[in-house]
């Protein structure tokens, strides 16, 4: 009667855990320790942001299993002694988690904590929508709210998977609207037909100072359309497309005024959003007056306002003078037989003398300009592997 009376008292004594209630028969014997483990993390208003570390009292884990409230499983390691499980992943904010062990003498116990909503949120936005069909040089581009700090810890949560194993990097750098921006490029423009998946497991992940905590995961997926190339020669006042590597045709066209802010950008840039109809008004763009009108078949290249568009208005010196206000202009009907066969993400490039140089990066898709070696090294990771 002792000895029940000593095991109740051991079992009621150790919750969270059980054990086996048998003792092993020899003389003098005791039953086994109930299994006890500790979480770093305990308490209903747990701080989010950072790993589960599970560690067993006695003996050696076998198995832990870290779940929240939606049934989503934390995935994790033990280490090599046995004695620690560690997420590898951050405990998200505003969630519930339960903790079940195993030790190898198939003893259980659970626990569970809850995580405190975060002071700060973090969020981000995505270009390529999903199941969206984009050309061959469309980045994918990734947007922060507010600031990242933590650029290497973000970037190891980014995962870009290819059905052809297509090189690429990520890279960070400023966007046309100041926030913080990471786009992944490929080495060299997509193959057509490539199907894109992108993951952004940032849920728990720290921004870093000023930043806040991401509380969600994202994710897209998209394809590789056809392989349709643009150049514009302000010298030649022409525009030629290419689909599949052969000439498909030549467009007399009208770019922007040499010299002063009415000149083109030129280099490589992307068909960002093709927007058909909109109003342009120069005053918006630093050009007091000059215009402010409805435009067709209109394709955004910059977020500063160049366009590739309709403009009638200009019929007599399309092919002969560049005399826009910077966008690429043609006629009606060469635009909308334009605007029905492009895509968004078709590469737009434009050469010759008169420009204003390049874009900065973040004014659009501009990291096609720089070489592959100097885009790696945008990337926070510079040096380690990269998703491919």
């Amino acid at each position: 009667m002792a000895g029940t009376a000593l095991l109740a008292a051991a079992l009621t004594a150790c919750s969270g855990g059980s054990g086996s209630g048998a003792e092993d028969g020899k003389p003098g014997s005791k039953p086994k320790p109930d299994m006890a483990v500790s979480v770093n993390l305990t308490g209903d208003q747990v701080k989010a942001g950072e790993p589960v570390t599970v560690t067993v009292a006695e003996g050696k884990l076998a198995q832990v299993k870290v779940t929240d409230a939606k049934g989503a499983e934390l995935p994790g390691k033990i280490a090599d002694d046995g004695k620690t499980w560690t997420s590898e992943r951050n405990a998200a904010p505003g969630s519930e988690y339960k903790v079940e062990a195993q030790n190898t003498e198939s003893q259980s116990a659970t626990t569970q904590f809850r995580t405190g909503a975060a002071d700060k949120v973090n969020k981000v936005s995505i270009n390529i929508p999903k199941g969206n069909t984009v050309g061959v040089a469309m980045p994918v581009s990734i947007v922060f709210d507010n600031p990242v700090a933590n650029k290497a810890e973000v970037e190891k949560q980014l995962k870009v998977t290819t059905s052809d194993n297509t090189e690429g990097s990520w890279g960070w750098i400023k966007d046309y609207s100041g926030n913080d921006r990471v786009d992944w490029r490929p080495k060299e423009y997509w193959k057509s037909g490539t199907d894109v998946k992108v993951e952004m497991n940032l849920n728990g992940v720290d921004s870093g100072k000023g930043g806040g905590l991401f509380a969600k995961d994202y994710n897209t997926e998209f394809k590789i359309g056809k392989d349709r190339r643009i150049e514009v020669s302000l010298d030649a006042k022409k525009m030629s497309v290419t689909e599949n590597g052969q000439a498909l045709k030549t467009i007399p066209v009208s770019a922007g005024t040499p010299g002063g802010k009415k000149a083109s950008w030129s280099g490589k840039m992307v068909i960002m959003s093709k927007e058909g109809t909109i109003r342009m008004d120069s005053q918006t763009v630093g050009l007091d007056d000059a215009y402010d009108k409805m435009v067709d078949y209109s394709m955004r290249l910059t977020w500063s306002g160049m366009y590739a568009h309709a403009a009638p208005w200009n019929s007599a010196n399309f092919g002969r003078t560049n005399s826009s206000s910077g966008c690429v202009g043609m006629s009606d009907a060469d635009a909308k037989d334009f605007f029905a066969q492009s895509q968004v993400g078709d590469p737009f490039e434009v050469v010759g003398s008169g420009s204003k140089g390049n874009a900065d990066l973040g004014n659009g898709y501009g990291e096609w300009n720089l070489s592959w070696d100097e885009w790696k090294a945008k990337s926070a990771l510079a040096g380690g592997a990269r998703n491919g």
